[in-house]
């Protein structure tokens, strides 16, 4: 009756009105519906938060039905952060109101912090203790993520700034909390062995920005799962992988009900789906995130076989991890079970290369060389997972052309992670550190803690002591920014405002302006070979550093009302107006652009007017903004230290 009510509200609406007497018009009407019919209408979807909240200011009733129905409050949940939804179960009891207002707190409190890192980072690179105000911040941390979340994905080129710093703090945040995870999922017993939840936290380590999840992959896992039982069931439609469950974990222990399982595997995984080595481009860190298998159906040995492995196991057969030299692989039993099996008992599984089976002579065959029988004995997890971030070390040490070095930090962690006490790494991180300049306190305890596990390495360890104090020296004598404020009285005749377009009356160039001075700022050297002291107001009047759309950069004048004398003067006076851009540290200066050599001399009586504000809109100039402002990141992003 409950659902009939609710299905058919939009008939029992207009129904009551007609009846309610004249004088119950209006609010009367509406709470005199049924309370169900009443949360139907809260619930619609077309009422935002704020409306809710004036409704529930009415009256008793009104306020009592939307702070006790979860429904309504529950729907404004799902409305505003519908990506929260999923974290949620059922069957959970949850005081929704109550969880609105601590997200939206959450918000505000993100919002607050991400603003104050521009102010404070602004010139330098997040230092290690820059996010304690983030570690400190009260309420569930998923919150606090999907705000920053909702910061990266507004709508357009807007709040950039906000956007960078968030990127930022969402990266740091995901990585410490993957770390920890890593490290908890390392402590667990020798028995625990679910090599595929290890793989995820890599990829999810190494793309914290990614929505990367166990759930995700492990669905996707088992889509490929029934497709192997569907191929299984026509080759074998009594087979008992097929009546096994998701979790479960039998196994089967007939060679020949395997042999069927891996059958059905290679042609669904190989044929079907066209899953296969990447040996075009083997040295891709992309070959070992598994979601990036899972994408791209391609991947390099140790990955293909973790899948490999995953899908067997859910299938009942036991397949075991071989860390093989050059050649991850798995092995497949033929022994008796209890029998004492040595290395030609079993068959090993190439699934980089389509499934193959392969003899212990077949192996040796496949890397070039002999290899002792201890190399074909199982390995653990942890095992596992070191050669895997070992491969991602190697290639990290090999991508260090970006100059971050974003890899090679990332698979740093998580190898010193696993193996705390590796002297060699924890050297090689604390020297990548100190090349980068950042994190120099981070590379002292880095050093300190070289130094009571290895004392021999006293001379490295000295020379990286002796430099990082000298580089926190020099950052403490660094003297700030001085912030110029236009609004400030001795500033009153600079006109224009950073960030705004502009065109150069003379010359037609559009440009952006990124900087300004009140006097020109340039040696005497400058001033006198570009003629400054024959412009209107000579060197004393406000110049722009400005973005030209070719690249450029020019430091030009702001200009004024004087008269020239003759049209030789005036040529002279524009072209001190283009000097040679200024840029900030860390940038390479463009080359000195002269004036065209068709400019037209201004007649004795023009006034001169070097800028014109170009505003927003249809027409064909206001066309260059969103060129100009991605001009402007593109600089801006190159002249950062971070």
């Amino acid at each position: 009756m409950a659902a009939a009510a609710i299905d058919s509200a939009m008939e029992v609406v207009p129904a009551l009105a007609e009846e309610a007497a004249p004088e119950a018009a209006g609010l009367s009407c509406l709470v005199n519906l049924p309370g169900e019919v009443l949360e139907y209408i809260l619930c619609s979807g077309s009422l935002t938060a704020a409306d809710i909240g004036r409704v529930s200011s009415t009256c008793r009733r009104l306020r009592e039905l939307c702070q006790s129905s979860g429904k309504v409050w529950k729907e404004q949940f799902r409305v505003r952060w519908p990506s929260l939804m999923k974290h949620y179960s059922p069957t959970d009891y949850v005081n929704w109101l109550e969880e609105y207002k601590v997200r939206q707190k959450a918000g505000l409190e993100a919002r607050k912090i991400v603003a104050s890192f521009s102010k404070r980072f602004f010139s330098e690179h997040v230092p290690c203790n820059g996010f304690s105000d983030i570690e400190n911040l009260e309420g569930p941390e998923i919150f606090f993520e999907d705000e920053l979340v909702c910061i990266l994905n507004m709508e357009g080129r807007k709040a950039l700034t906000w956007k960078y710093y968030a990127k930022k703090i969402l990266y740091y945040l995901r990585q410490q909390k993957i770390l920890n995870n890593l490290k908890a999922f390392l402590q667990q017993p020798d028995d625990y062995e679910s090599y595929l939840e290890g793989a995820v936290y890599i990829d999810q380590y190494c793309n914290p920005l990614s929505d990367i999840s166990l759930r995700d992959i492990q669905a996707q896992i088992d889509s490929i799962v029934e497709l192997v039982c569907k191929t299984l069931r026509g080759i074998n439609s009594r087979h008992p992988s097929l009546a096994f469950k998701a979790g479960e974990s039998s196994m089967i222990m007939e060679i020949e009900l395997q042999s069927q399982v891996l059958d059905a595997m290679n042609y669904v995984l190989y044929d079907q789906l066209k899953f296969k080595g990447n040996r075009m481009d083997y040295y891709n860190a992309l070959n070992l995130y598994m979601h990036q298998v899972l994408i791209r159906r391609t991947g390099i040995p140790i990955s293909m076989s973790l899948l490999y492995l995953t899908i067997a196991r859910q299938l009942g057969v036991p397949l075991e991890p071989v860390n093989f030299p050059s050649h991850f692989l798995l092995r497949w039993c033929q022994g008796a079970e209890g029998a004492t099996l040595d290395i030609f008992d079993y068959i090993y599984i190439d699934a980089f290369g389509k499934g193959k089976q392969l003899t212990v002579k077949e192996c040796e065959y496949l890397i070039g060389q002999h290899v002792t029988a201890a190399l074909y004995g199982v390995v653990n997890v942890k095992k596992v997972l070191q050669r895997m971030v070992g491969n991602l070390l190697s290639l990290g040490k090999r991508e260090g052309i970006d100059q971050s070095y974003q890899l090679l930090r990332d698979s740093l962690d998580l190898y010193l992670a696993m193996y705390p006490d590796q002297v060699q790494l924890l050297l090689l991180q604390a020297r990548l550190y100190f090349h980068l300049g950042i994190w120099p306190e981070k590379v002292l305890d880095i050093l300190q803690h070289i130094q009571t596990l290895d004392p021999g390495q006293h001379g490295a360890v000295g020379y990286l002591v002796q430099h990082t104090l000298e580089h926190i020296e020099r950052k403490k004598e660094e003297v700030g920014v001085e912030v110029k404020l236009r609004s400030h009285e001795k500033h009153r005749d600079v006109c224009y405002a950073i960030g705004l377009i502009m065109k150069h009356k003379r010359y037609g160039y559009n440009c952006v302006i990124y900087g300004w001075d009140p006097t020109c700022m340039m040696g005497h050297e400058w001033i006198r070979n570009m003629n400054v002291h024959s412009l209107p107001h000579g060197h004393h009047q406000p110049f722009y550093n400005v973005l030209v759309e070719d690249g450029s950069c020019r430091y030009a004048a702001q200009g004024g009302d004087a008269e020239w004398a003759h049209a030789e003067s005036q040529n002279r006076a524009a072209a001190a107006q283009d000097g040679p851009g200024i840029l900030p540290a860390g940038c390479t200066p463009q080359a000195q652009l002269s004036p065209p050599r068709n400019s037209c001399p201004i007649g004795e009586r023009e006034r001169e007017v070097i800028f014109h504000f170009l505003p927003p809109g249809d027409s064909e100039e206001s066309k260059i903004h969103s060129q100009l402002v991605l001009l402007l990141l593109s600089f801006l992003l190159l002249s950062s230290t971070d």
